[in-house]
């Protein structure tokens, strides 16, 4: 009878262990939580090095957390966060109506934090010598009104402007147009490869090229290819004013960012659809947090932690 009971018991004891686990399972089959599992995330090539470096140390923090990056265009990284694919994105803009509205219809609310301001640097060959240039300058350069070095630089020995972006769908091409070009269409004659490391590459070896990028590809520190990029290529100074001198023209420098001087400043956000407030909301947080706003800090762009004046150079 002993031996009877211990089975009923034990049999028992299964049983509620199987009911249990049945519960604490998620709906969604979801088992990560806020410091701990795997996930892929999405985020802005332009974006790489310092998305990348942030990854790195909260892994190390957080040994039972994986986070996957995929380095993706703008247009992309909000797709995937759209279909569900994932649940954070970082992008330079924020969720638009439409797409909040389409999250709202199947239950879904998303959050949107700002995680810091950095900014799109202009770069140029270093045989070429013109480091100045206007904002007006640059969109008659990108709607194609202007199209020789000479226009802008009477004394230059260049001859054709060749402008390049990193992709077709990115972040960079977005901010040109509304923007810089105030709506306003592209030239043809502007290309895109496919990477802000394609761009570099590519003004590093063109004399006449002109490549608009990702400043936090210059300015990361902890990137040996980055230290190595700088010596490459030259950082052209940009006004806001109808002439470009060297008392109105800046650097894309951190600095220059925090305090407004630089126009073609923007802002980095992570876009967050996860209801469990599981590690895709661990990892935002740690962007937001004191850690993670000092990799941010180092990295040469501003935390949003630090208010930042903010130039509207559509009004220019």
């Amino acid at each position: 009878m002993k031996t009877v009971k211990q089975l009923q018991l034990l049999s028992l004891a299964v049983m509620l262990l199987a009911v249990s686990a049945c519960q604490s399972k998620p709906k969604d089959g979801l088992t990560d939580t806020y410091t701990s599992g795997v996930i892929a995330i999405a985020a802005d090539e332009s974006f790489q090095p310092i998305v990348q470096e942030e990854v790195d140390v909260f892994e190390g923090l957080f040994p039972l957390a994986g986070i996957v990056p995929r380095y993706v265009t703008e247009v992309e990284a909000v797709n995937l966060l759209l279909k569900d694919s994932l649940r954070l994105a970082i992008t330079s803009r924020r969720l638009t109506p439409e797409e909040v509205n389409s999250f709202n219809s199947r239950k879904f609310f998303p959050q949107e934090i700002k995680i810091a301001t950095g900014g799109l640097a202009l770069i140029t060959n270093r045989e070429n010598p013109d480091t100045l240039i206007t904002v007006n300058e640059i969109r008659s350069i990108l709607t194609g009104k202007v199209t020789q070095w000479k226009e802008i630089y009477p004394a230059s020995r260049l001859k054709d402007i060749r402008l390049v972006f990193d992709n077709k769908n990115s972040s960079t091409v977005r901010f040109a147009v509304d923007s810089i070009c105030k709506g306003a269409p592209l030239s043809d004659q502007v290309k895109a490869l496919k990477t802000n490391r394609e761009v570099i590459d590519f003004v590093s070896k063109t004399p006449d090229a002109i490549g608009i990028i990702g400043v936090n590809w210059l300015s990361d520190r902890n990137d040996s290819t980055g230290l190595s990029f700088s010596k490459e290529v030259r950082v052209m100074s940009v006004s806001a004013a109808d002439k470009a001198t060297p008392e109105n023209s800046f650097k894309p420098y951190q600095a220059y960012l925090f305090y407004g001087d630089y126009p073609l400043a923007r802002s980095i956000y992570a876009l967050l659809n996860d209801p469990r407030s599981a590690l895709p909301w661990g990892f935002a947080s740690f962007l937001a947090s004191d850690r993670g706003q000092r990799i941010i800090l180092k990295s040469g762009l501003v935390p949003a932690t630090q208010q930042v004046r903010v130039v509207n150079i559509k009004d220019k």
